[in-house]
């Protein structure tokens, strides 16, 4: 430790400062311009920096009581599965990693519903019933994401994919890339 002026020692640094040297007056007018705080506009960058090629999508039931986000492509690869439940509810979803979805608020207006072998958690708003998403049998460690749901002005494209959930097993086993969805 070094000593401040007048020979007191020195404080040690405050562990949530850092020295941005050139960049601190160009940091201040960011934080400024966009009415951030340091720590909003540290997440902002970090969110860009780990999130990478993909966008920030905002959604949520039709109520508006569940509300989430998540990090995906602009481009959706969607799919559109023939099992049993998903025909009854025309649930048409695409998978990310959990790391990438945030439930922002809701959770306790969540209700779910399983069958079968109960590792789908297929959850829905309490309230209007709508199912943003949910926790999908092929990917447990991720969610499925209803684009639907999602708020306008994010998504670029969506292709489909028709997935034959009538026979799960055998169809979950010949796609090629349907369990590493969720991986990040």
């Amino acid at each position: 430790r070094g000593r401040a002026p007048g020979g007191s020692p020195a404080q040690p640094p405050d562990p949530g400062a850092f020295d941005l040297g050139a960049q601190s007056e160009r940091w201040a007018a960011f934080q400024e311009r966009h009415r951030l705080s340091c720590e909003e506009a540290a997440r902002l960058l970090l969110d860009a920096y780990e999130y990478r090629g993909l966008v920030k999508h905002s959604g949520g039931c039709h109520c508006g009581a569940v509300r989430f986000e998540v990090w995906a492509s602009a481009d959706l690869h969607v799919f559109n599965c023939n099992c049993s439940i998903c025909t009854k509810k025309q649930n048409r979803h695409f998978i990310v990693p959990a790391s990438r979805f945030k439930l922002l608020k809701g959770a306790e207006n969540l209700t779910t519903y399983t069958f079968n072998t109960h590792r789908a958690q297929h959850t829905f708003c309490k309230t209007c019933g709508v199912q943003s998403f949910y926790t999908p049998r092929s990917n447990p460690d991720g969610y499925g994401i209803a684009p639907h749901c999602l708020d306008d002005g994010t998504v670029q494209t969506i292709v489909t994919e028709d997935i034959n959930g009538k026979e799960w097993e055998k169809a979950v086993k010949e796609h090629k890339t349907i369990k590493d969805m969720s991986k990040p």
